[in-house]
């Protein structure tokens, strides 16, 4: 039933075929075929664009004792048959020296192979923050998908694929160091929209900066000499207790208070839409 949710954007033919990819047979039950490893050819649109080495070298190691256990999914195409799901198994053939491997065989066109590779790759694969947001932004201008149909078929919250293709906006620079794991997905959700992102992307890198203390810094970046003079700046007791909200809450926080005025602001700075949704759990709202 969870599962027919997921995927109900889809239509039923797509649902049934992600359906399939869950649940391929064993390599040697009804409707698997063994076709010859190199008449078997990668999907140029892949989602994936880099393979851990260390998880490559298990499979390598489990398909060399003990085969391809599960078929893959291809479809005929130029004279070939080419991959819908399973490259890394493929690879895996390819680097132990098999001459075939099993595949199931189905006939699919150009839309149902690029919209299967997207969703399959992003529900079950460890896809790089980067290779997810393209894969979101794929299926939404090209496929039609709205990010809350997204939710439903990847099972993700809204807010998670909101923020991931906030990430996009990064510039190409920092995204690269995103793809190679060179910077945290946490750093650059707080870079995105930052005037000197590289600057402040090379201090994190640098000086070893944690989440909150990028936040901290952009925040005084973005600071202001405000007027009248703000009274927490002189006043120990001010500055204790901005120091314990932000402690208690996790996140920045400014209080403001005039000077020789009772009155002020405190102003709490969330980094992403589930930060928001943490201060709302905590205050009660929503």
């Amino acid at each position: 039933m969870v599962e027919n949710k997921k995927k109900s954007g889809l239509g039923r033919g797509l649902s049934a075929l992600l359906d399939d990819i869950s649940s391929l047979p064993q390599a040697n039950a009804p409707g698997v075929v063994r076709l010859p490893v190199a008449d078997i050819s990668a999907n140029p649109d892949q989602p994936r664009r880099r393979f851990d080495e260390q998880a490559m070298a298990e499979l390598v190691a489990s398909v060399r004792a003990h085969g391809i256990l599960q078929p893959i999914l291809v479809r005929p195409h130029a004279g070939r048959h080419q991959i819908v799901a399973g490259e890394r198994r493929w690879r895996a053939a390819q680097a132990v020296g098999l001459h075939e491997m099993p595949v199931v065989v189905r006939p699919l066109d150009d839309r149902q192979v690029s919209e299967i590779a997207l969703i399959e790759n992003v529900q079950r694969a460890d896809l790089n923050a980067i290779e997810e947001a393209r894969a979101y932004h794929r299926l939404i201008a090209e496929h039609g998908h709205t990010q809350a149909v997204l939710a439903d078929i990847v099972g993700k919250s809204r807010s998670h694929i909101t923020n991931l293709l906030r990430l996009l906006d990064l510039p190409d620079t920092l995204q690269a160091m995103v793809e190679t794991g060179t910077l945290a997905m946490g750093h650059a959700r707080a870079l995105v929209g930052a005037a000197d992102a590289d600057t402040l992307a090379q201090a994190v890198l640098r000086e070893g900066l944690s989440v909150r203390a990028l936040e901290q810094r952009m925040a005084k970046g973005r600071a202001k000499p405000s007027q009248p003079a703000r009274q927490a700046a002189s006043d120990p007791n001010s500055e204790a207790l901005e120091a314990q909200l932000g402690e208690a809450l996790g996140m920045p926080v400014a209080l403001q208070v005039a000077s020789g005025a009772s009155s002020g602001s405190l102003t709490i700075r969330f980094a992403d839409l589930d930060q928001l949704d943490v201060l709302c759990a905590r205050l009660g709202v929503g």
